[in-house]
């Protein structure tokens, strides 16, 4: 194992500019891919396609209570 004091500067150089774009690509694929992970979870309309029958049963359950509440205020028990 040769110490990086035995290598020439520009050949130290070179790995560190070789190091820094691997770094920063692999920031970039990290960006992107954290990116591609928020916009599928906050999806808002691929979450109702995909639960339709729990968005249409709780839409019906409100509709259900603001009816109710909404008659009642108009009626005399």
């Amino acid at each position: 194992m040769s110490t990086s004091s035995n290598l020439p500067p520009d050949l130290l150089e070179k790995r560190a500019e070789e190091q820094r774009e691997r770094i920063a690509e692999s920031v970039s694929e990290l960006k992107e891919s954290v990116r591609e992970t928020v916009r599928e979870r906050l999806d808002v309309k691929a979450y109702a396609r995909n639960h339709m029958a729990s968005v249409a049963s709780v839409a019906s359950l409100f509709a259900f209570a603001t009816g109710y509440a909404i008659a009642g205020m108009f009626t005399r028990h």
